[in-house]
């Protein structure tokens, strides 16, 4: 026992004598007093974005936050995110892996999680003139359209049944399969969820692996944040191992396919076609080319859902802006036909519903951390190399000082000044801004702005029976995206003749 103890002492004063090292050596941003070897991971709350906009009360819109042996720095006002991500966007473009997303990007072979360097701009280059074009999104049309109306004669078949008695539905699993099957036609050009409404052995396969990602990545221990103690608590290398086995399996099962199916003269348009069509113009492994597709599987399939729950808690909260949206829509559409995509740019007020709630709820509220690849100076405070910035854009969306009314769902605030979301504004940042902006933001918001127009167009939403309004739970499950601690449960009520809820497959 006594070596042990005497190798704790040892790590103990080194820890120490570093935090002392650097507080003299940099003007950190202030905040609370971290404890050696823990830092303030004593102090966390486990919804950190809420908790970082506490700290702001005591310490200002910058604070310093050590999580274990690590840096974090949160910027909380526009000024400062655009320090970060236009001033300094460079210097601050790099990606804190974890032991997971190490394993899981095979040491940033994706897009999400390579440091910014030759290789990142690379398959940004390749997400942003081949991908996620205006004329490959035009062309995969169909395919979200249908999706949609799949949603909605679900909705319509359950709130019909003869024993349906006006109950609530929980909105998340009518969400859930519309993004599960968008993503996944978009990404792999195929539905895993057969004509009966069962998903089929590719998709159970696809949905196991999903699941078990989340589930591994989660298992890391305290260890994750002290460098030092990661010798006490090893990796799993057998689930690792298995898991990254299973994923590329399946991923190559695919990509096979699709390479039979193009020498044979089928469809390039959906995104695995296009990765292998470029594979050899742009220099992409194999690896790269899993990697960009499974980032698409776990960015989009979540951050879709996300958005339009909160949008639709929005909504059966505050029912005068839920009749503003379908008086629009009637007026636009009629009650003869359904939405298109064609129609958004006409449906203005449904747009500001959608921005309104991603200022509220972005999906990701501290974006993912940027990581310093050299000293920087943010707000007049030193940034240390190998630091973690975050930047909170859940406290700058409901910041008082940018914002009238911040916490109101208000959707007209945006008629009264357009602001930006697509990462020009500081002051609205959902998908982020500079080098890291997420390049299938377009994407996301047809998606999200499609299934709102579709809910409301086809139904009128009141709040579970007994539930008054403001009694629904509006707060967050922790985790790096915020899914709603309770989902929501609503009545929804057909207003569009019976013939408009069929929908025809594609």
């Amino acid at each position: 026992m006594e070596i042990p103890i005497a190798l704790f002492a040892i790590i103990f004063f080194i820890i120490l004598a570093y935090i002392v090292y650097q507080k003299l050596r940099f003007k950190f941003p202030p905040g609370p007093r971290p404890l050696p070897v823990v830092g303030n991971l004593y102090d966390i709350k486990p919804v950190r974005f809420r908790y970082f906009a506490e700290l702001a009360k005591t310490y200002g819109p910058i604070v310093s936050v050590w999580i274990g042996s690590t840096l974090n720095v949160v910027v909380m006002n526009w000024e400062l995110a655009k320090e970060v991500l236009k001033d300094n966007d460079q210097q601050l473009a790099d990606r804190h892996r974890n032991r997971s997303s190490e394993r899981f990007s095979k040491g940033g072979q994706d897009l999400i999680w390579a440091d910014y360097g030759p290789h990142y701009v690379k398959v940004r280059k390749v997400c942003t003139l081949e991908l996620f074009t205006p004329k490959r999104l035009d062309a995969l049309k169909p395919i979200r359209e249908d999706e949609v109306t799949a949603m909605v004669e679900s909705i319509f078949r359950d709130c019909t049944k003869p024993d349906y008695n006006g109950n609530s539905i929980k909105v998340k699993d009518y969400l859930s399969p519309v993004a599960f099957n968008n993503i996944t036609r978009l990404s792999f050009g195929k539905r895993f969820v057969n004509s009966e409404g069962l998903m089929t052995a590719q998709g159970a396969e696809l949905k196991q692996i999903v699941d078990n990602g989340v589930k591994i990545g989660a298992s890391l221990s305290v260890a994750e944040h002290i460098r030092w103690l990661r010798w006490m608590f090893p990796l799993d290398e057998e689930s690792y191992n298995s898991h990254a086995a299973r994923r590329d399996r399946l991923t190559r099962t695919i990509m096979e396919e699709h390479t039979l199916a193009r020498q044979s003269g089928g469809a390039k348009q959906h995104f695995v076609d296009a990765l292998l069509t470029l594979q050899q113009k742009y220099e992409l492994s194999d690896d790269t080319i899993i990697g960009l597709l499974w980032d698409m599987i776990t960015a989009g399939m979540d951050t879709t859902v996300i958005t339009t729950e909160w949008a639709m808690a929005e909504l059966v909260r505050n029912p005068r802006v839920q009749e503003k949206a379908q008086e629009e829509l009637d007026r636009v559409i009629g009650t003869d036909r359904i939405m298109t995509e064609a129609d958004i740019t006409n449906l203005p007020y449904l747009q500001y519903v959608a921005k309104e709630a991603l200022r509220l709820h972005p999906p990701t509220p501290l974006m993912l951390p940027h990581k310093a690849s050299a000293n920087v100076q943010i707000g007049g405070y030193h940034i240390p190399k190998g630091s973690n910035v975050h930047v909170n854009v859940w406290a700058i969306g409901r910041d008082p000082v940018i914002w009238k009314e911040p916490l109101e769902f208000r959707p007209e605030r945006f008629i009264e000044e357009d602001i930006d979301m697509k990462g020009h504004d500081f002051r609205l940042l959902p998908f982020g801004a500079g080098r890291r902006v997420c390049p299938g933001t377009q994407l996301a918001i047809i998606l999200v702005t499609s299934m709102l127009g579709h809910l409301l167009h086809h139904f009128r939403w009141a709040p579970a029976p007994g539930l008054k309004p403001e009694e629904m739970d509006m707060t967050e499950n922790p985790g790096l995206v915020t899914y709603m601690r309770t989902s929501v449960q609503a009545v929804p009520t057909p207003r569009l003749p019976p013939h408009l809820y069929k929908r025809v497959a594609v």
